[in-house]
Parts: structure tokens; C-alpha cells; sequence
């Protein structure tokens, strides 16, 4: 079945993250109403924009599941963006938080029937696939090699199976390396911002990996479309759909942040970090099935997008 609808309202969770955040942005601009669902005594709440078109419901993910959405306006679309322990290694083999998010994720279903949700959206991951050396498609095997990857994976096949018992669309998203204003402090796109724009150079591996990065507010218009275009029961990969070295980007953070800090520029410690046993050294979405479905093709370019990402956080965090 074929979106194709007007978004007139919907409800995001983890709207605090990079995506969420460029989500909510973007439907301010268009005129659609958000109910963000947010963990109590969560800082990240600070970030969540003072507007009447949204609304925060405070429904963390142990909640979802007895949530009392009377208060709640029938929505559209709940985006599924959620997800505890996403970031380190460490965290991402913690099995028995990674399958409570699996859990979690299968009560978001049922929350959005609860709040007459006519389609689910749910954010998958590249770590779904495991090591590949060709672009990640929706047909590409499944092969994850952690905890992280395999929960996410059952996620994306229980919430679909969820949603065909309760007559809900359902599309799942295998999102690649997706960077912005709001994206985690251990990611390596923001700890390498914040160490060029106080000085320090940063310590990477060889940084020899091929690389797909995407822009949130490009995220951002992708999931718009899917929610009024895509096409439900299907998977799409998430991505810029262009490849680079990753010591390319990791150059061009230093130059924009060199710029925005109007210091001198920092020099990467290359090879300074050695590589993870488990290492995925080529990352490219096809984005193909998104394109031909939706229409919808990235706008912004690394360089553009760097610079917005690095003067956020100049502004918003502590170097």
C-alpha cells in the first residue's frame, strides 16, 4: 500500500536525537503538529523547540506500554527513533538492555494503535547488515555481528509483524551514519568537532574506511516522504548514497571547525587508534528504492552540513 497522504500530525519517540530534532524542525516549517514522547529528567529535553504546534508527553520507553493517550489527538504517523545503549561497543553487546529494546520497540506498536496511528516508522540500523563490500540495499543480507545489529533487526521484523495484527502500515529504515545538530557526544563526527574547535588534535585510526554520511535535516525530509509516500511492508536504507575515505570527512571537520573557531587548524592523529575486531570498512546506502518510491534524493553536502553541525555545537555543548 502507497502513503501519499497529507501529514497533518504525528508522534515521534527519542525526539531529543539528531533526527528527531531535524524531524520536529521540519514539520514546524510545514505546518504539522508533533507529540514528542520524552524520558523524565532527561536534559536532552532543553532541545525540544517552544512551539505551539508541539507538544511534549512526557512517556519514556519502560511506559509505553500502559501510556493513557485519552489527552492525545488522534495521529498520523509515529516515528519510532527510541533505542537505550545505541553508542559504544560495550553498550551495544549489552544483550539484556538490547532485547528489552526489542520489547520496547513491539509497545511503541501498540501505543501507536492506541493513538490511532494509520502507519509506524521504526529506525533500523547499518548494523543490521553486518560486514559487507558492496552499497546496502534492502535485499543485501542480514548479517549482524552484535547485540546492537541483532536486536535491531528483530525490532524491524517483530514491530512489522505487530503491525499486521493490528491493521497498522508498517516501514522500517536501515539508517547509515547520520550526523547534525543533537547527534550523541561518542559519535566520531562530534568528537572529532569538539577536539578541532578547543584545539586538540584528534586521535583516529588509519581512517582507510569507505563511508556513507548523511545530513539530519536530509534524514529528516527522507522520513517525511516515507511517511507520505512510502510504500508500506517495505524496507528502505537510509544514506547519502555517495562513498568517501573517511579520513576525507574527518579532514573537512577539522577545516570547518578551524573556520568556525577561528583558530589555527588541527592535524589528525592518523593511525593513532587501532581498528575494532569487528570493523566495517565499507558503509554505502542504495538508496534506489527510497528515490524511485518517494522521489526524494539528499540535498545538503557534507561540507554544508559540517558547518552547520560544528557551529551548533560551538553554541550548545562544551568543548
Amino acid at each position: 500500500m502507497t502513503g501519499d497522504r497529507r501529514i497533518k500530525r504525528i508522534g515521534v519517540t527519542g525526539a531529543t536525537g539528531a533526527i528527531g530534532l531535524a524531524l520536529t524542525e521540519k514539520c514546524l516549517k510545514q505546518g504539522i503538529e508533533v507529540y514528542v514522547f520524552l524520558r523524565r529528567g532527561s536534559k536532552r529535553n532543553e532541545r525540544i523547540a517552544d512551539d505551539p504546534l508541539v507538544h511534549k508527553v512526557y512517556c519514556g520507553l519502560e511506559e509505553m506500554a500502559e501510556y493513557d493517550t485519552k489527552d492525545i489527538p488522534e495521529l498520523d504517523i509515529l516515528y519510532h527513533f527510541a533505542w537505550m545503549k545505541a553508542f559504544g561497543e560495550e553498550a551495544r553487546d549489552d544483550l539484556k538492555t538490547q532485547i528489552k529494546n526489542i520489547e520496547y520497540a513491539v509497545d511503541s506498536v501498540n501505543l501507536a494503535k492506541r493513538l490511532g496511528c494509520r502507519r509506524y516508522i521504526g529506525a533500523g540500523s547499518q548494523a543490521e547488515y553486518g560486514r559487507h563490500t558492496e552499497a546496502l540495499g534492502s535485499g543485501t543480507p542480514c548479517l549482524p555481528e552484535t547485540g546492537y545489529g541483532m536486536a535491531k533487526l528483530a525490532a524491524g521484523q517483530m514491530t512489522g509483524l505487530a503491525c499486521r495484527k493490528l491493521g497498522l502500515e508498517h516501514i522500517w529504515t536501515r539508517v547509515l551514519s547520520i550526523y547534525g545538530p543533537g547527534d550523541g557526544e561518542g559519535t566520531l563526527v562530534m568528537s572529532v568537532i569538539r577536539d578541532a574547535l578547543a584545539g586538540r588534535n584528534p586521535e583516529c585510526t588509519k581512517a582507510e574506511q569507505i563511508w556513507d554520511y548523511m545530513y539530519s535535516g536530509d534524514a529528516a525530509d527522507a522520513f517525511l516522504a516515507l511517511g507520505e509516500k512510502g510504500v508500506s511492508g517495505r524496507t528502505y536504507v537510509m544514506g547519502s548514497g555517495k562513498a568517501a575515505a573517511l579520513r576525507e570527512y574527518i579532514d573537512e571537520i577539522c577545516a570547518a571547525s578551524a573556520e568556525i573557531s577561528g583558530s589555527g587548524r588541527v592535524k589528525p592523529g592518523y593511525g593513532a587508534k587501532p581498528y575494532g575486531d569487528r570493523q566495517v570498512m565499507y558503509l554505502k546506502a542504495d538508496i534506489s528504492g527510497l528515490a524511485a518510491d518517494t522521489g526524494y534524493r539528499p540535498q545538503t553536502s557534507f561540507e554544508d552540513g559540517i558547518r552547520k553541525t560544528a557551529a551548533w555545537v560551538k553554541e550548545n555543548m562544551s568543548i
